[in-house]
């Protein structure tokens, strides 16, 4: 292995191809997506780039209906000799916080791999989403009464305090009781990824994982805790890389809530990738899961994302031990797959 800063400057230009077979990409839309707001590709062209490439595994999410145990099989069915799986996304589409939605996709199509707890429909994201008028960025529960009233009021929030919800209790059972299944926190808040930790010791839930939108709000100290902790913290492209302020249909049919600020205000405080990078190896890097969040129609092919990422890292002069050990290693503890 190469010292530090040797890499970089020595590096062959075949090396992030070279890198790139092997490693796990936890997170990437797939779709099926809203008419309103088409993908990148489609699953099966994502996995089959991802396979030609050399890459082990892929992780789909379905932010919308929620569930993409279902994809994951069809994909599987079609693309051979890459390991694809799927989750549940809690969504106000099937109900929230809905254990007969997760006791179904654990054994649905792929079976659940991951159980997470909500994307644009938390209460953190939702009340954060919204549009630009004159200028000023309004949210939509500010802009719009029946947003508040149908929209936010039914948005996903883990409480703070005891009791807990017997719906929140049922899916905490379920996922100790599924120990190759994950946990990942969602677009919660701080307080409310800190409470899921919590949680989960208390239910012997085995794997906790961070979503980076939900970590780049946690402080330093929060974040060490965690790892100290053994919780898993996502790192992804869309930290650093990612087209902020677009209209986007992202959860809902509406076309007046295509939001256009949630990922100005709710955005990663990295300002660019270099403090990104700075940051998980102050973390620790055994905590750390590198994925793209790719998918969407304005980003790279998410082989592309995965490439991009290697390359990046290689310019900041991390090692390619380093590099594997959050695309590769991690990932697969993240998944089980090591076990």
């Amino acid at each position: 292995m190469a010292p530090v800063g040797e890499t970089r400057l020595h590096r062959s230009y075949d090396l992030p191809d070279e890198l790139l077979v092997g490693t796990i990409d936890t997170h990437i839309h797939g779709g099926p997506w809203l008419t309103s707001c088409p993908g990148r590709m489609d699953p099966i062209q994502i996995a089959s780039r991802a396979r030609d490439a050399g890459m082990a595994g892929v992780v789909f999410y379905d932010h919308t209906l929620g569930n993409s145990c279902g994809t994951a099989w069809l994909t599987g069915r079609v693309v051979p000799d890459i390991a694809i799986h799927g989750g549940i996304i809690l969504t106000t589409v099937q109900g929230g916080m809905n254990p007969r939605a997760v006791k179904t996709a654990l054994y649905y199509g792929a079976g659940a791999k991951f159980i997470h707890f909500g994307a644009h429909c938390t209460y953190h994201m939702a009340s954060r989403e919204g549009a630009l008028v004159d200028g000023e960025p309004v949210p939509f529960k500010d802009l719009y009464p029946r947003f508040a009233e149908e929209e936010l009021s039914r948005a996903i929030r883990i409480p703070l305090t005891d009791p807990i919800p017997r719906e929140l209790e049922e899916i905490l059972v379920l996922a100790a009781d599924h120990p190759d299944v994950y946990v990942n926190t969602g677009h919660v808040s701080p307080d409310e990824v800190m409470r899921l930790a919590d949680l989960a010791e208390r239910f012997g839930i085995r794997r906790l994982e961070v979503a980076h939108p939900a970590r780049a709000l946690l402080t330093m100290e929060q974040q060490k805790n965690l790892a100290a902790r053994g919780v898993f913290l996502e790192g992804a492209c869309s930290d650093w890389m990612f087209h902020r302020g677009l209209p986007r249909s992202n959860y809902y049919a509406e076309p007046e809530y295509a939001d256009e600020i949630a990922g100005i205000a709710n955005a990663p405080r990295f300002a660019g990738v270099v403090p990104w990078a700075r940051q998980l190896r102050e973390i620790g890097l055994q905590s750390i899961v590198l994925g793209t969040d790719y998918g969407i129609r304005s980003a790279p092919a998410p082989v592309e994302g995965m490439r991009l990422l290697i390359s990046t890292l290689l310019d900041l002069e991390f090692t390619v031990d380093e590099i594997a050990l959050m695309t590769k290693r991690n990932p697969a503890r993240l998944l089980g797959l090591d076990e």
